[in-house]
């Protein structure tokens, strides 16, 4: 009986202690007076298994168990909030920085790299930090491309106001094609009211483009690139006389700024600048891309509507652009960094070769090597003694047709062909055919007495007549120059 009653005595003493530990740790009022006095003790929460409590605690039995969270537990198992669990960026030390892209060694890792695989590249490198520059021709290609890849990208386009009707239209079907949104970027309104008032609508005709690019697309352009850290352009280099023969495919700007400013701040991709116009469009022609209604009649570099006009056979792609300049001119300032190389082939041409003329089968100055065009064994190369003196004759022999001409240049490099072939076809007729290279030293020259004005200059000198007749026409083709010979012997 007293066993029985010590028994029971014993139950009720375990439960008041249960009934007071859980009354002491669980009780709002009562923990939030522990809290000040044992900061120690952490919050609890219920655990579904029993667990055995150190051997200094009080209580030994009991069905329901608490556990602070964070106590003995392992890191992984520890119930910390989402944002935590996610990796911060790692933090430079003092002194620490980045380490900057080799882009010159890039781009010779992707010298033979696929354009498809370069925007990929471009576009992954990134992100929402780089647009393609759309001109509404056949850089079209690059937002195929860019499709192709599957990422996101942009595209942005400088819209100068004086844009033929064809292209905006273009632009409207490009954008529902790709369902893209072009952005726009336009010149400021007061620059352009400035020009026109005090130059007129077309005073580029008379002074130069340069003006009018700068006010129309350089600084609407540089304006837009503060905002990205890259862009991609439709560079080639078969496409510019002197000026892209040597572009890279990805090279850091040599002109303009990105969002970080100062130099090498903006990187340049130029991913199909080792494709030629052939390759350009089996592509565009092989994927249905919409092209341009312009290139159907005969444009293929296409700028603003005063500026350009469509090509004849025989005639260079760029030649349609500012053809009243010069013809190593033909950059609007958008690839301003280009120039560079022109300006090292006319050091070269400069110096000549010291013979008085540079009519070299090879012209070299360090690494440029520059060869010479109008090859053929028909053609009799002209020195400066040579051409002066056809020049003064009144009564000569016979009649001679002769170019004046640059090697570098690439619409002399395009009629090369018509005019060798030119050549052949008037051996046994009487008419001699020549060339001079009137560049570098003999360009003033050539200027003054023998009306040179862009290359390349064809002249014809009749066999009765004291002064050269100068050749107008831009149809290069065999059967045009042909025809101009036949009127004048």
């Amino acid at each position: 009986m007293r066993a029985l009653e010590r028994e029971k005595a014993s139950e009720f003493i375990h439960g008041v202690g249960s009934f007071f530990f859980f009354f002491f740790f669980c009780h709002p009022s009562v923990c939030r007076f522990s809290s000040q006095f044992s900061p120690k003790i952490s919050s609890f929460r219920w655990l579904d298994q029993h667990m055995i409590f150190p051997a200094s605690s009080n209580v030994i039995h009991g069905q329901c168990r608490v556990k602070p969270i964070f106590s003995d537990q392992k890191r992984s198992q520890a119930m910390i909030p989402f944002a935590a669990t996610v990796a911060a960026p790692e933090i430079l030390g003092k002194g620490e920085s980045e380490v900057p892209d080799d882009y010159d060694k890039l781009a010779k890792d992707l010298e033979g790299a696929s354009p498809l695989e370069i925007i990929d590249r471009a576009l992954k490198k990134f992100g929402d930090d780089i647009a393609i520059a759309f001109s509404g021709a056949e850089d079209v290609v690059l937002i195929e491309y860019a499709k192709l890849t599957g990422r996101p990208f942009r595209v942005f386009s400088l819209d100068t106001g004086r844009l033929n009707p064809e292209t905006y239209a273009f632009f409207d079907a490009v954008e529902k094609h790709y369902g893209i949104h072009i952005e726009y970027a336009f010149p400021d309104s007061v620059e352009v009211q400035a020009l026109v008032r005090n130059k007129g609508l077309f005073s580029f005709y008379e002074d130069g483009h340069q003006e009018c690019c700068r006010i129309r697309k350089v600084r609407p352009l540089r304006k837009a690139l503060k905002g990205l850290r890259a862009w991609i352009t439709g560079q080639r280099k078969d496409q510019s006389p002197g000026t892209r023969a040597e572009i890279p495919v990805v090279q850091v700007d040599p002109t303009f700024e990105g969002m970080d400013g100062g130099v090498g701040s903006l990187v340049k991709w130029n991913p199909v600048a080792n494709m030629d116009s052939l390759d350009i469009w089996n592509f565009l022609r092989a994927m249905n891309v919409p092209v341009n209604s312009l290139h159907s009649q005969g444009y293929v570099s296409i700028g603003c509507e005063p500026c350009t006009r469509p090509v004849l056979p025989g005639q260079h792609e760029r030649e349609g652009r500012w053809w009243w300049e010069d013809s190593k001119a033909k950059e609007c300032g958008l690839h301003k960094g280009n120039i560079k190389q022109e300006e090292v082939l006319e050091e070269v041409n400069g110096n000549g070769n010291g013979n008085g003329n540079g009519n070299g089968a090879t012209h070299t100055n360090g690494n440029a090597a520059l060869t010479d065009v109008f090859n053929s064994q028909n053609v009799v190369s002209l020195s400066r003694t040579g051409i002066e003196n056809l020049a003064k004759l009144e009564n000569r022999a016979d009649p001679w047709l002769v170019v004046l001409y640059a090697p570098w240049c690439r619409f002399c490099q395009a009629m090369e062909g018509s005019y060798d072939d030119l050549a052949e076809k008037l051996v046994g007729t009487g008419i001699k055919v020549g060339k001079f290279r009137a560049d570098g030293e003999q360009k003033k020259f050539a200027q003054q007495e023998l009306q040179l004005g862009r290359f390349p200059t064809i002249l014809f000198f009749p066999r009765n007549c004291p002064n050269p007749i100068k050749y107008l026409s831009d149809k290069r083709d065999v059967e045009s120059l042909m025809a101009f010979v036949s009127t004048l012997q």
